[in-house]
């Protein structure tokens, strides 16, 4: 070999090695922006590649990093073609699928993963989610075998047990849920599921700190503290349920069933004034036929003795529902305290009873009205 023919091919060489140095550094380059969050910018750097088919799972990564799904999905469909058996880019492709709500795709995606690799936990996992999405009642299946693979798989366990409340099999839910808890004692689901699974079986007194330790760890929610605070009362603990309720309401100001509960906790604690102003600003906001709380109100003001208030109260109660009949004997019994003419009284109750014959409410009228009779008489006989 010349020379010149030595030079000629050394400086190939290099000019090769040089071009491969410069590609592999453009890649370095693209990493390096992908991972530092420029995800646009790698994007430019993968596809100005000579080989960027090579680099589609890279660049469908960093569409999906930006919340582009649609060229994400493009992109990893396009990487699958050049690596079909490439498991990693799969998994993350029909997790995508399901993201992106295409659960049929996604579905027959996790079906060729679960082909290849039966024994993989978040393969029935995901599968699981898919079909849930579907309603079709083989998800459970799924998460149960994501369990027995994984016994300290906890999103699987979470699913399960919250199955396990919903049919009312509380001491399977909770013995499931402790067994989750075991390996991960910090899990905020598994113990915002161990406390509803307390409260909904009934079981207030271990609801309270259960609920309790979720507040503790900085949970704060509406959910959360109106079950608190239902718990309490279950217990008659009504200042702390009150307390649990005013701060489910800073969620939802507008909650009138919050603010009429909280309106009879006061009333259970003979607090009459607090009960008044509670009721009566959920009325303020309620949009809708009102004769219950209404009748709940007139009870309050006839226990402060404000019986002319309770008369007007039950009159609105009856103008919002004329076939209330507990509101329409209690009308009557309110004005059987408050006026003093009795014969007036005795011709309340005999108009009640005309107008609701053969109900409860006439019995009732019936027998108050032999007794307003007796009294007249031996008023007479005196």
């Amino acid at each position: 070999m010349t020379f010149k023919k030595f030079v000629f091919f050394t400086s190939c060489f290099l000019i090769a090695i040089g071009q491969l140095n410069s590609q592999n550094n453009g890649l370095i380059y693209a990493d390096s922006l992908y991972q530092t969050g420029n995800y646009s910018k790698a994007i430019e750097v993968y596809q100005s590649h000579p080989n960027k088919a090579e680099f589609n799972e890279r660049i469908a990564k960093s569409y999906y990093a930006l919340g582009n799904y649609g060229q994400a999905l493009k992109h990893y469909d396009m990487a699958l073609i050049d690596f079909p058996e490439n498991a990693l880019i799969r998994y993350d492709y029909a997790k995508l699928l399901s993201r992106t709500k295409k659960y049929d795709e996604a579905e027959r995606q996790f079906e060729q993963l679960l082909e290849a690799d039966n024994n993989n936990p978040n393969y029935h996992y995901e599968m699981g989610l898919v079909k849930e999405k579907q309603r079709d009642s083989l998800a459970l299946s799924e998460f149960g075998k994501a369990y027995q693979l994984d016994p300290t798989h906890q999103k699987a366990i979470f699913k399960i047990a919250k199955n396990l409340i919903k049919i009312r099999k509380h001491p399977e839910a909770k013995k499931l849920i402790d067994i989750g808890l075991n390996s991960y004692a910090e899990n905020i689901e598994l113990l915002s599921l161990k406390a509803q699974n307390y409260y909904y079986a009934d079981q207030y007194n271990q609801a309270i700190p259960a609920f309790n330790k979720l507040l503790e760890m900085g949970e704060s929610s509406e959910f959360i503290h109106e079950k608190l605070s239902l718990s309490y009362a279950a217990d008659s603990e009504y200042e702390k349920a009150i307390e649990q309720r005013k701060l489910a309401l800073e969620f939802n100001p507008l909650n009138t069933q919050a603010l009429f509960v909280i309106g009879t906790y006061y009333q259970r604690l003979q607090n009459f004034e607090k009960a008044e102003e509670f009721i009566l600003r959920a009325i303020a906001i309620e949009d809708r036929p009102l004769d219950h709380e209404y009748q709940v109100l007139a009870t309050i003001l006839n226990r402060q003795k404000k019986h002319e208030q309770a008369i007007a109260m039950l009159n609105k109660s009856l103008q919002e529902n004329p076939e209330n009949l507990g509101s329409a004997l209690y009308l009557v019994t309110t004005k059987d305290i408050y006026y003093k003419d009795r014969k007036v009284v005795l011709k309340l109750y005999e108009d009640l009873r005309d107008k609701h014959p053969d109900t409860w409410v006439a019995s009732m009228a019936s027998r108050r009205i032999k007794e307003l009779k007796e009294e007249q008489f031996y008023a007479t006989d005196d």
